[in-house]
């Protein structure tokens, strides 16, 4: 069993940054990733670009430069791996922490790594940093494990001139529209709000509705998926039950934090908003010793958290353990 004063469990952005801040202060963590650095930004569309600016980025004190002010997806992984070299945080790829048990002033942390070889430390501090795109939500229907229904959105070029589903009113369904839109494939949109949600980036829109007016997609507001087929997608619509021909089906329907990785630690969840009980001062749970970063702390509320301001959740995490590390000496 290897023994280790703080540990961080994931490799985003925010863990990475919690690992730079103690790392500065003269603390060792290890940071362990189940699979590798900034894996959550891996997942994102090819031609992802960020909302915000390199430098509301930037983690460690490490600069970002970009060909534009906002930085795409693979600017981003060139720049996260670049800082995790260059800082030499220890980390722990393709390892998967699959069980934390509070002891006695001390965290047991079992492990899982690719070659399926289990391990075991012993750490006094824990952070837990994973993020919540690893999670989609569910809608609950049948047929929504069929292998042509997928929950992320890579790059368009595979369903040209196939008619695909989109499902969901948020930024990532709106991106995958566009993106299959342009590649040739046959593109409706279905999404049981009213109109789209506030969060979408308002200057794509205009492009969005041009081709609904064009008849380039075709949008289907207040409408519930029922059912997928193999070959057909199911929904309501005021009232009315409607079938149409559906190849490949993204769902869209946003991601969550994995609440029971938490809930075993023992870390309380308000079952409302999915927000785990944590000092916004401390970021210390409910758990002694155990503390949260990054957008995980916002529960199933996306929007309030982002890479921006978790980034910092690190500085918080090493004061509060310099002074639990004082009063113990004390």
């Amino acid at each position: 069993m290897k023994k280790e004063q703080i540990i961080i469990i994931g490799a985003g952005p925010c863990g990475l940054s919690a690992g730079l801040a103690l790392k500065e202060k003269g603390f060792d963590p290890l940071v362990i990733e189940k699979e590798n650095v900034a894996h959550s930004i891996y997942r994102y569309p090819a031609h992802q670009t960020f909302f915000s600016s390199s430098d509301k980025l930037e983690i460690g004190g490490y600069p970002f430069p970009s060909i534009e002010r906002k930085p795409k997806r693979h600017e981003a992984l060139v720049y996260y791996r670049t800082v995790a070299d260059r800082s030499e945080l220890r980390i722990h790829s393709y390892e998967k922490v699959v069980k934390v048990s509070p002891e006695e002033q001390t965290f047991l942390l079992e492990t899982v790594t690719k070659t399926q070889e289990r391990k075991q430390y012993r750490a006094k501090y824990v952070i837990v940093a994973t993020g919540y795109y690893d999670h989609p939500n569910m809608m609950g229907i049948e047929g929504e494990e069929l292998p042509h229904v997928f929950h992320y959105f890579k790059e368009a070029h595979p369903y040209y001139n196939q008619n695909v589903t989109v499902i969901g009113g948020k930024n990532s369904a709106v991106d995958a529209a566009l993106a299959l839109e342009q590649a040739g494939a046959h593109v409706t949109v279905i999404y049981r709000g009213d109109r789209f949600s506030e969060a979408v980036k308002p200057w794509i829109l205009p492009d969005f509705h041009s081709l609904v007016r064009r008849d380039k997609i075709t949008m289907h507001f207040n409408a519930n998926v029922t059912k997928i087929t193999k070959t057909h997608v199911y929904f309501e619509k005021e009232g009315t039950s409607y079938h149409i021909p559906a190849d490949f089906v993204f769902a869209m329907t946003g991601y969550h934090p994995d609440h029971s990785f938490l809930q075993k630690i023992g870390v309380d969840m308000d079952e409302e908003t999915g927000r785990p009980t944590y000092d916004e001062e401390t970021m210390e749970s409910n758990v002694d010793g155990l503390f949260i970063a990054g957008v995980i702390a916002a529960g199933n509320d996306a929007n309030e958290i982002f890479i921006e301001n978790g980034r910092f959740h690190g500085d918080k995490i090493v004061q509060a353990i310099i002074k639990k590390e004082r009063n113990r000496d004390a």
